[in-house]
């Protein structure tokens, strides 16, 4: 990892999660973890439980995000939630093109493109989720996947937005599967997404925040972030779990 670039663990809760439940979760995370040491901590939960995440983690160093938003600004578009109103309850990121919104519920790639627009229009850093299905890796296509989610981007944006987000490298056959690509593959994507970005900006590419995200679990994240271009993780399951979510934040710092 460049000294220049940060580490970053942010736990996706997808639909899950009570009152009850996050109450415990979040009290373990303030007591265990905080941001001087040497990696930045988020979890991005539900909608509905925000208040209670924003309540819970104020003043403890841990930041939040959401899960998606709404591409558009205001209006009537019953259902959506703006950049403006996650910013209202403090959040800091929010993910963009998760495979599941691409492949669930249809997201193209200029929606995602759109969608990060609105997420720095309202102040908030973007999670940019890019990743291959396994037929498509078993095809040879990763490559050209990855280059396709990016490049759309970029050419909505800029290069230049890239300085104020993060990239999440999620092959889609590791999603939820138990399946996890090796370091060996995770560090070679990484790397290739990193020789793309330099090709445009070697400054934005040295300083880019790049996670991988696919059943991260305490027994393979330490092997995961000690790979040169994987800087943390965008964990989903584990992060509902107290002490598996800390052992990978914990990972993270050992590699910081």
């Amino acid at each position: 990892m460049s000294p220049g670039r940060g580490r970053l663990v942010a736990g996706n809760w997808k639909m899950h999660g009570s009152l009850a439940s996050n109450r415990d979760l979040l009290a373990r995370l303030c007591v265990s973890l905080n941001a001087n040491q040497g990696a930045e901590f988020a979890v991005c939960p539900p909608f509905p439980y925000l208040a209670q995440v924003s309540a819970a983690l104020t003043g403890s160093g841990i930041t939040w995000g959401a899960q998606t938003l709404c591409e558009n600004d205001h209006g009537a578009f019953t259902g959506e939630v703006s950049g403006a109103m996650l910013r209202d309850f403090g959040c800091r990121y929010v993910i963009v093109g998760h495979s599941e919104r691409r492949q669930l519920y249809s997201e193209s790639d200029a929606l995602v493109g759109a969608k990060f627009l609105a997420a720095q229009r309202s102040g908030l850093l973007p999670i940019l989720c890019v990743g291959e299905t396994l037929g498509q890796r078993e095809q040879g296509e990763t490559e050209a996947v990855v280059a396709r989610q990016l490049d759309a981007v970029v050419a909505l944006a800029g290069v230049s937005a890239l300085e104020s987000a993060v990239l999440a490298y999620e092959p889609v056959w590791a999603i939820g599967t138990g399946k996890t690509a090796s370091p060996a593959q995770a560090q070679a994507v990484h790397a290739f997404l990193r020789g793309k970005v330099a090709r445009m900006d070697s400054g934005i590419a040295d300083a880019l925040v790049l996670l991988y995200g696919g059943s991260v679990k305490p027994a393979n994240a330490v092997e995961l972030f000690s790979q040169p271009d994987i800087d943390g993780g965008l964990i989903g399951g584990a992060s509902l779990v107290a002490d598996d979510f800390i052992a990978i934040c914990k990972a993270a710092m050992r590699n910081s």
